[in-house]
């Protein structure tokens, strides 16, 4: 019997044990409890701890705070035509760093820019580290809007303001200008700078790693507009100054003019004019010297246009009248060693026509029988020797030397216009306040400004000057009747002084001058007239031929733009003007005229 073979064996090895579940299940959770204190403990630390500083370096990154443009404010004059507007432009910008790292575009962007590739590319490596640098400033919107179409990566573009001037060259020296950044730098734009600049406001932005603004976060403060100016300035009567002293300047080989138009009533400047003068649209095609105000910063000494105020100091003394009589033979008269002369030999005269004829030697005898403290004082009374107050930027107070250093010569010499300065603006004031009865007022550019004045003569005194500064514009042998306006009275003053040089006075150099007031009968305009350094080439440099005739153009206009209506229509037929010969004053037997010489004396 075969042995039988115990069956192989069938069963499988035994499986190995899996993890239970729920120690799995434990880690797991385990794993994620960690990683959660730790996300928490990092927001804890990133939202706490370190929040300030995060916060400071986020916004140090990409929070900005940017100015809000505001336009300035307009300027107009008295009729609302505007002198001084605001444009809108836009000024491109860039981030150099950006720009650099894709230098092959800079090319493209100097062509566009019509600038030059090296020194464009020399200008942001200077840069390089900064974020913002300025491209080109206030571009006209289509042209800087064609630059930013390129798409280059760094540029960018703001908007800003541009100040434009419609009058250009005629109402520079009273406007002035302003900078790059709308800041008044001259003139009325400096003096009214707070005024017309408003605020710009704030805001909180954030931009993007290319400089955009991707929002706005918050304003900080508000802007504000800057505010509109109503000048006393009459465009109209600006304009027919500046036409008429142009041409008065150019015919006369002078070197320089001023022309000053106030209303006596209230001292508001209707006109302030120089030449040469500048476009203020174009201050790179100037000068310093062109952009100076002369009317307020330029000083001269003023001639015989100083003579009413020795006569007014005579009458305001008592000791003479208009119709005193003293005795100017033989035309010339010495003081101290020194000459004074008359243009003529003009006798035995009176008071009044010391001032017709504009003598010298009356003027000075008239002087030494007053005190220098009396002169002084009647000067001071009248704006001069300080500033008018009008509030323009540079305006200067001339010079009166000190009484105490007054001799007999040099109080003569100031009688009739030497040894002292003045500015037209001055002359301008105080032959105003001859017009408005004896009553100063401060020059003013604003429209309405209460300038209530003071009084600084009688009324009565200022009407006999009046009176005899109306004996000046007539026929010769007075000197100003050239001045006369037809339909209209007329009173003024002329002046020829010679000027200062180096070592003394120039013989063939001068400052002419006039002083008008029309209509004398209600004075409304005063006008001042300064031509400087006429008579080259041989030409004219008497006020009365010189500046005179520019007084009579423009007010011609000007009385006829503001429709004031005519005081003197007898006095005119249709072929011209009848002049009223000025009557002789009385001569004694003998009187031997004098040959006429160079206006003025020459201390």
């Amino acid at each position: 019997m075969t042995p039988r073979h115990p069956p192989e064996s069938t069963s499988r090895p035994p499986r190995r044990r899996r993890p239970d579940t729920r120690k799995r299940l434990a880690l797991v959770l385990g794993v994620l409890a960690i990683a959660a204190v730790g996300l928490i403990a990092r927001a804890v630390d990133l939202q706490v701890v370190h929040q300030a500083f995060l916060q400071q370096q986020g916004d140090a990154r990409f929070l900005r705070e940017v100015e809000i443009p505001v336009s300035r404010g307009a300027i107009y004059d008295r009729n609302g035509v505007p002198l001084a507007v605001s444009t809108p432009m836009l000024s491109l910008w860039a981030n150099p760093d950006e720009l650099l790292q894709h230098a092959e575009r800079i090319p493209e962007l100097a062509q566009a820019l019509g600038a030059n590739t090296v020194d464009l590319t020399r200008k942001l490596e200077q840069r390089n580290g900064r974020e913002f640098v300025y491209l080109r400033r206030l571009m006209p919107p289509e042209a800087a809007k064609g630059v930013l179409a390129l798409e280059i990566p760094g540029v960018n573009v703001q908007r800003e303001y541009k100040r434009y001037y419609p009058d250009g060259a005629a109402m520079a020296h009273v406007l002035g200008f302003t900078n790059i950044d709308d800041r008044g730098q001259e003139g009325l734009e400096l003096a009214y700078d707070g005024w017309l600049a408003g605020k710009p406001g704030l805001k909180r932005v954030i931009r993007d790693r290319l400089g955009r603004v991707v929002e706005n976060v918050e304003q900080i403060r508000a802007p504000v507009p800057g505010h509109d100016l109503t000048l006393s300035i009459d465009s109209r009567i600006q304009y027919l100054a500046y036409s008429s002293l142009s041409a008065a300047v150019l015919k006369n080989h002078a070197a320089s003019g001023s022309m000053v138009i106030m209303d006596p009533r209230n001292g508001e400047i209707l006109a302030m004019v120089n030449v040469p003068s500048y476009n203020p649209n174009d201050l790179d095609s100037s000068t310093p010297a062109q952009r100076r105000n002369r009317a307020v910063t330029d000083v001269t000494e003023p001639g015989s246009t100083m003579k009413p105020f020795t006569v007014t100091t005579a009458l305001e003394s008592g000791k003479w009248t208009p119709t005193t009589m003293l005795d100017t033979n033989p035309g010339t008269f010495t003081i101290d060693g020194h000459l004074v002369r008359d243009d003529n030999n003009n006798g035995r005269i009176d008071v009044s026509h010391v001032i017709t004829y504009s003598s010298n030697v009356g003027a000075s005898k008239i002087s030494l029988s007053l005190t220098a403290q009396q002169m002084d004082k009647v000067l001071h009374q009248f704006g001069f020797g300080a500033s008018t107050g009008s509030g323009f930027p540079g305006e200067v107070g001339g010079y009166i030397p000190p009484p105490r250093t007054w001799g007999d010569f040099v109080k003569a010499t100031i009688s009739f216009g030497y040894g002292l300065n003045v500015t037209a603006l001055q002359l301008a004031q105080a032959y105003s306040a001859i017009a408005d009865g004896g009553v100063r007022h401060s020059p003013t550019f604003i429209k309405g400004d209460d300038n209530p004045g003071v009084r600084v003569e009688s009324t009565y005194i200022a009407g006999e000057m009046m009176a005899m500064l109306r004996t000046v514009v007539g026929a010769p042998p007075a000197t100003a009747p050239q001045a006369a306006i037809a339909d209209y009275s007329v009173a003024g003053k002329t002046g020829t002084a010679h000027l200062a040089v180096a070592g003394g006075y120039s013989r063939d150099r001068y400052a002419a001058l006039f002083c008008g007031i029309v209509p004398a009968s209600d004075p409304r305009l005063v006008g001042v007239v300064i031509i400087r350094d006429a008579g080259g080439r041989g030409g004219e440099y008497f006020g009365g031929k010189v500046s005179a005739p520019v007084f009579r153009e423009v007010m011609t206009g000007a009385l006829r733009l503001l429709d004031v209506p005519p005081d003197n229509v007898q006095q005119w037929y249709a072929g011209g003007p009848v002049q009223p010969a000025v009557a002789p004053p009385p001569q004694p037997a003998g009187a031997v005229p004098v040959a006429r010489s160079t206006p003025g004396a020459v201390p």
